[in-house]
Formats: structure tokens, sequence, C-alpha cells
């Protein structure tokens, strides 16, 4: 085989592994207001004000739900994984305590090694209505589209999927 026909064979095979490479990785995705170490040298517990923090962090991501007075800076960094789903490489969570009088109490660093795995509930939440059956899914917007806006009926009320009537002399409740 000559050395064209080779390099012509090679060529295609050595373009599939390209996609693999890092060039060709999605580029991180930064969330949050990341704190640095600087910044936080910068406040002194005892000393520095609510006032204080928010002139050189920005506003906290929140503030927590039970105590107003602990704010919470939150950075990420993620990346997309398999799926299209977003990962987290980095986080770093900033907690400042403050007290009532709004004087810095004292500050809490936590990282992803401090994050615990909370499982999710499998069941799901009853939602009120009728439960449409399989082939009521599959036709039951058969016929009503409609490129004016609404279907009108032979009542005046409005007709939406499934056929249920909403207007005047109508008991249903549409659904």
């Amino acid at each position: 085989m000559r050395p064209a026909q080779l390099l012509f064979l090679l060529l295609p095979c050595a373009l599939l592994t390209l996609p693999g490479c890092a060039v060709f990785s999605d580029a991180p995705h930064y969330r949050g207001i990341a704190v640095s170490q600087h910044d936080l040298n910068e406040l002194t517990p005892g000393v520095s004000t609510q006032a204080d923090a928010q002139s050189l962090l920005g506003p906290p991501t929140f503030a927590e739900p039970f105590d107003q007075n602990n704010w919470v800076y939150v950075s990420q960094v993620t990346k997309l994984r398999i799926g299209n789903t977003e990962g987290v490489k980095r986080q770093h969570v900033v907690i400042l305590h403050f007290d009532n009088k709004g004087v810095l109490k004292a500050v809490t660093q936590k990282d992803t090694k401090d994050a615990m795995n909370v499982a999710m509930d499998g069941k799901t939440t009853p939602v009120p209505g009728g439960h449409a059956s399989f082939v009521q899914q599959l036709i039951g917007g058969v016929g009503s589209y409609n490129p004016l806006g609404t279907a009108q009926d032979n009542s005046g009320g409005v007709s939406g999927l499934g056929g249920s009537t909403i207007g005047p002399g109508s008991s249903g409740s549409g659904f």
C-alpha cells in the first residue's frame, strides 16, 4: 500500500479521536458570588458591620430563613456532564454571622467536602382532577387547533383540550 493511500485511510480514524480532546470540552460555568480569602481578611469580627460586608462583598446570595443575621455567600464551578446535566466541580460557601445590632460575630467557610447528600423523595404529589387514560392523552388534542386563538362552541363558551366547555351556562370547571 502506498503512503498516500495509508494516510487517506488513517486520517478519518485520527479525526474520530478529536471529540474526546480537551479542546472540544465544555468550559466551566462560574455561578454565585466568589469570596476570596483576601476579602474575608478585610472583615474583622466585633468591628465590621453588615454595611461593611455588603460594600466589600456585595449582597449575600441569601440570608438564612430562620436567622436573618446569618448571610450566606455561595459560589460554584459547574461543568456539563453526560446528558447535559450540571455537575458541581467546586463549591465554596461563606457564612457571615452577625449579632442583632448588625456587627460581625464570626465567619464560617464550607466546601464540597462538607456537603451532605440528601435523597430525593420518590413519591408524587397528588393532583386534583381526573386521570386521563392513554387513549385520551393520545387523541385529546385532536381538533383543538385553532389559528385564530380560541374555539367557540354553540353555547358561547370556549372549548379547550378534551372538549370541556367553559362559559355561560356551563357547570364544569373546564378540567
